[in-house]
């Protein structure tokens, strides 16, 4: 990159927008191919989805399956603040493996368009997109993903995301609600890993915490420059009108959190409205001492790593 270039705007420590229009990209840009896990024994696969926007998924199957056994399936969506990281990054590759294993489950996780090449709500219409891909499997003849006819049982559907993916999981279980996907696959449950919501007035220990404050300003409003900045409704479920959590089309919810994330605050606020809400559901939450944002998609072999893909797995399995 030509360092005489004038950098218009400075996303620390992940990229830099020139005023040229050229993106730097510095972080969260490697790849890792698809196919067997030894370690895991955990199988594979990448596929398109739609070919004018390059939406794909990384489908995992355990290598043990059998067409005579259906298992639960999670749609998983990637965090990255909506700016970095893919299905192909190999810290999610390794990480979703180990959960794949630890819970026995068909995943699919979603490779969606980045900001700030392709904006809000780029994102969420791909990962929507994905959805619809998901559910018409559902359908006896519908789909041709042998992984999703032969091993799915579409009776046990789930979402998950961490971070901005915990986002994405969060405004489609409202948008199912009502809608005809929603009744074609009924969501059973929904895990939201250390979710990336936002406001502009802070709380918690963002109220002292102003590098950090500044930061994740900085990172909603490159992905999503509108007037209403960090109080848009995509990243601030609670501002002026959002809708109620009480239309969330799931029957149990999951909230992680870590101790030392700046966005603990908001996963403690959001699990505390759902369970002071009219939602008809069973909600719970999971909060890590010691650790920060995504820990375990960073090291994934770590003792609190394991614990929470046992806690995943026995969310994903309860009955």
């Amino acid at each position: 990159m030509d360092q005489s270039k004038e950098i218009a705007r400075d996303v620390f420590p992940f990229l830099r927008v020139y005023k040229d229009g050229t993106i730097e990209r510095l972080a969260a840009t490697e790849v890792t191919p698809a196919g067997l896990d030894p370690e895991t024994g955990v199988l594979s696969k990448d596929t398109l989805i739609i070919p004018e926007t390059g939406v794909s998924a990384r489908l995992y199957c355990p290598n043990s399956a059998k067409g005579n056994e259906k298992l639960p399936l999670v749609i998983y969506y990637h965090g990255g603040g909506f700016f970095i990281s893919s299905a192909a990054d190999p810290k999610y590759h390794n990480s979703l493996n180990r959960l794949v294993a630890e819970a026995n489950i068909i995943l699919v996780s979603v490779d969606y368009r980045t900001a700030p090449e392709n904006p809000l709500p780029a994102a969420y219409d791909d990962s929507w997109a994905a959805l619809q891909w998901v559910a018409a499997h559902a359908k006896e003849d519908g789909g041709s993903e042998a992984w999703l006819k032969d091993y799915v049982d579409f009776g046990r559907v789930f979402l998950a995301g961490d971070s901005c993916g915990a986002n994405i999981a969060h405004h489609f279980a409202l948008k199912l609600k009502d809608c005809e996907l929603g009744h074609q696959m009924k969501i059973q449950a929904i895990a939201m890993i250390f979710p990336y919501f936002w406001g502009k007035d802070p709380i918690g220990v963002e109220v002292t915490d102003h590098v950090r404050k500044s930061m994740v300003d900085n990172w909603w409003l490159l992905v999503c420059p509108t007037e209403k900045g960090c109080d848009d409704p995509l990243i601030n479920p609670f501002t002026d009108g959002c809708p109620s959590l009480e239309g969330l089309a799931c029957k149990r919810l999951l909230v992680v959190v870590a101790e030392k994330d700046i966005l603990r605050d908001r996963g403690r606020l959001y699990y505390e409205k759902l369970v002071n809400s009219e939602w008809q559901g069973a909600a719970e939450i999971m909060e890590i001492q010691g650790e920060d944002h995504v820990f375990h998609i960073i090291s994934p072999d770590c003792e609190n790593a394991k614990s929470l893909f046992k806690g995943l797995a026995s969310f994903i399995n309860h009955t």
